[in-house]
């Protein structure tokens, strides 16, 4: 199975959360609309910065926790490595 890690911005404070998922248009729209509420809804992170695609759903899993222990500055860094602007990468997909 494959997966996907990714990381949510908040607009408000900058908070950044990473996550990992089977299906990332449906996990995408869950944190847009706060459908599961937790650490997203409560820091407002709605905005997909970043993600990464893996074949394989153990090395997805692997790759979010080694990112967790990164620093700020290195989160920002692979970010703006893919998007520079921060722009919203989610449009809607149907994945």
């Amino acid at each position: 199975m494959a997966g996907h890690v990714y990381i949510m911005a908040s607009q408000r404070n900058g908070t950044l959360y990473i996550g990992v998922t089977s299906d990332l248009g449906r996990r995408v729209h869950e944190h847009k609309n706060e459908i599961t509420k937790g650490f997203t809804s409560r820091y407002g992170c709605k905005r997909l910065v970043w993600y990464e695609e893996h074949f394989d759903i153990r090395d997805a899993i692997a790759r979010e926790k080694a990112l967790k222990k990164w620093s700020r500055a290195k989160k920002i860094a692979l970010i703006e490595g893919m998007n520079p602007q921060w722009e919203e990468l989610y449009r809607g997909w149907g994945w």
